[in-house]
């Protein structure tokens, strides 16, 4: 009876220790996601640090496209951007007290969409508001970039 209750039921010892065998492996794929989903978070923020390559013309041709899509749908205005706070020199400080020379602390592709909103946009009548969209533990988190014509 001995050898085949063995053979039948794992002792208590070995089912803690298949348990724990278990859980390990879950912990080693949570851990090993969380490092896949951290780098292409970190490289995402190196690709939007960095100038993006867009030419003026791409550039207003998808303006052009987002209002168009937008004013046929009879909205007034459309979020164009979200994004970290790291892309500010100040993590946002600026933005969210909405200091003059805001728009110098913009790193990157923001600054860049800065920049052609008051060539090309501003001129048009089209306004720019740059606010803080996340408050993750009261502090700023992403920021949005919103496109408005009203």
């Amino acid at each position: 009876m001995t050898t085949v209750l063995e053979d039948i039921l794992p002792s208590a010892s070995d089912c803690r220790k298949i348990a724990a065998e278990r859980e390990a492996e879950k912990a080693a794929d949570y851990m090993k996601r969380r490092a896949i989903a951290e780098a292409e978070k970190k490289a995402l923020f190196e690709k939007l640090e960095k100038p993006s390559g867009v030419t003026d013309e791409e550039r207003m041709e998808r303006a052009a496209a987002i209002i168009k899509r937008a004013m046929n749908n009879g909205v007034s205005e459309v979020e164009i951007g979200r994004f970290s706070n790291k892309l500010c020199t100040d993590h946002g400080r600026a933005i969210n007290q909405q200091e003059p020379g805001w728009e110098d602390t913009l790193l990157g592709l923001p600054k860049e969409l800065f920049q052609f909103w008051k060539k090309y946009l501003q001129p048009r009548g089209y306004r720019i508001k740059f606010q803080i969209a996340e408050w993750p533990g009261g502090m700023p988190g992403d920021f949005s970039i919103t496109l408005t014509w009203q």
